[in-house]
């Protein structure tokens, strides 16, 4: 674990090596003796010493009256409650969504989803003269909406059963899906694809567009979705959408926190 990039010239090499340190010891998980510190980091004992009793006389790292050996200290998990204290979904989403309006013309919410129904957190209005009529802590049936179809597709199936027990499958236009089988496939097909699209199944006419966003822990927690009429979202003008609005969900979803793994993408299961 030697010290790369030297020669990067904005790099303070103390605060570097500081840094891996913690990343060495929450790596390991467990306590580590000078000795080992030095040997993963290929650093001299005389290096780090000062290093690691500057890091644990601020409280970033404990060490041990026993047996010398350090561990990462209390003052991280007090940072981190901060921290993630700040990664509010709505505070967080706020700028991506205004500039999701800006750039498609159409009118986008934040939600999550709330005792099995759809709860609208936030809302950005469209510019354009025909707007979707929808406030700020409006419900809405999970089943029949884009948001709530993206939220569904990514509970435990146990959960999804759970909900429609409860809240049934009501019908509000033809397109509407009432059955659980037919609600399934499409849960499906949301997670392969990563967003999904109500076609006129809670008001004809209307069309949305929906993407997931995950927080620090890579759990699905609210979802944001672009709305308007359907002849406003066809063609070209809705792959569009679909773009935007998938991307948005990604970098909301980085702001709080998540990463995604290896090989996978920020809307994927």
């Amino acid at each position: 674990m030697a010290i790369k990039d030297q020669n990067n010239a904005s790099r303070i090499r103390s605060v570097a090596k500081a840094l891996m340190i913690l990343d060495l010891l929450a790596a390991n998980q467990r306590d580590m003796s000078l000795a080992e510190i030095a040997r993963a980091m290929d650093l001299p004992k005389s290096t780090l010493h000062g290093l690691l009793a500057t890091m644990r006389d601020f409280g970033y790292l404990e060490q041990s009256p026993f047996d010398g050996r350090y561990r990462l200290g209390v003052h991280l998990f007090e940072i981190g409650n901060i921290v993630a204290n700040n990664w509010d979904v709505r505070k967080v989403a706020g700028p991506y969504i205004q500039k999701l309006v800006d750039e498609l013309g159409e009118t986008v919410h934040l939600v999550i989803l709330d005792k099995g129904e759809v709860l609208y957190i936030d809302k950005r209005e469209s510019h354009q003269s025909l707007r979707i009529v929808s406030q700020v802590g409006m419900r809405l049936p999970a089943h029949c909406t884009g948001v709530g179809k993206v939220l569904l597709a990514y509970l435990h199936p146990s959960e999804v059963k759970r909900i429609i027990a409860t809240k049934g499958l009501p019908r509000y236009t033809r397109h509407t899906i009432t059955d659980p089988r037919r609600l399934e496939a499409e849960l499906e097909k949301i997670r392969a694809a990563g967003y999904a699209v109500d076609n006129e199944e809670i008001m004809d006419s209307l069309r949305c567009v929906a993407a997931p966003i995950r927080d620090h822990n890579g759990k699905v927690c609210a979802a944001i979705s672009v709305a308007g009429p359907v002849a406003r979202l066809e063609g070209e003008r809705f792959r569009l959408a679909v773009e935007l609005v998938t991307r948005t969900a990604a970098e909301i979803s980085t702001g709080l926190g998540y990463r995604p793994a290896a090989g996978s993408d920020a809307s994927g299961a």
